[in-house]
C-alpha cells in the first residue's frame, strides 16, 4: 500500500505544520484504537500474554498522541483541525487480521514490529513530497522515532523464548472426512 492510498486527499507538498501535527495525532489515534480492538479480541480468545502486550501498545500510542497534541498546542493553541480521520487508513495500525485465537506474546510483538516498519515506510515515502522545512523536520523526527520503536520491540522479542510450534493448535483446517 502506498502513502497515497493510506492518506487520500492529503497534498504533502502543501501540508502546513499544523496539518502535519494533526495528521501525526490521527495516525497515533488510529494505531491506539486498533491495538485496543486487538487486545479486546485476544482477551476473549484467552490469550493473556498477547492481549497484555497489545494493551501496553495502547498506552504507548496514547502517550505519543498526547505528546504530539501538547506540541501542537504550543504552536497553534486551539486552532481548528482540518485533517480528519477518514483521510488516513492503516498508516501505523496493525492489520485487522493480526489477532489469532492462539496468538502468542511473540506473535503480538512481531505484529507490532510490522506496524512500526509500516509507519517508517510511510514517513520515508511522504518525505519526498514535503516542501516546507518545518513539516520536513517533524516528519523526519517521526520517521526516526519509528526506528527507535522498532528497536524497542526487537529488544523485547530478544527476551522471549522461541514459540513452541507444537504447542499451538491449528484451527485453520476444516472438519476431517468421516
Amino acid at each position: 500500500m502506498t502513502s497515497q492510498t493510506q492518506t487520500p486527499g492529503i497534498d504533502f507538498a502543501a501540508l502546513t505544520l499544523k496539518d502535519a501535527f494533526d495528521l501525526a495525532v490521527l495516525i497515533e489515534e488510529e494505531a491506539r484504537d486498533r491495538y485496543e480492538e486487538l487486545s479486546a479480541q485476544l482477551v476473549l480468545h484467552r490469550t493473556p500474554g498477547a492481549a497484555a502486550f497489545f494493551a501496553k501498545m495502547v498506552r504507548i500510542e496514547e502517550l505519543h498522541r498526547q505528546q504530539l497534541l501538547e506540541e501542537r498546542k504550543k504552536h497553534f493553541n486551539d486552532q481548528p483541525v482540518a485533517v480528519r480521520r477518514e483521510m488516513i487508513f492503516d498508516v501505523e495500525a496493525p492489520d485487522y487480521d493480526e489477532a489469532r485465537a492462539d496468538m502468542t506474546t511473540r506473535q503480538a510483538l512481531e505484529a507490532a514490529l510490522r506496524s512500526e516498519e509500516k509507519a517508517h515506510r510511510f514517513f520515508v515515502s511522504v518525505l519526498s513530497h514535503v516542501q516546507k522545512p518545518e513539516v520536513r523536520r517533524l516528519f523526519e523526527e517521526l520517521r526516526d522515532e519509528e526506528v527507535e520503536h522498532q528497536q524497542l520491540v526487537k529488544a523485547e522479542l530478544a527476551k522471549l523464548p522461541p514459540d513452541d510450534r507444537f504447542a499451538r493448535v491449528d484451527v485453520s483446517d476444516g472438519p476431517a472426512p468421516q
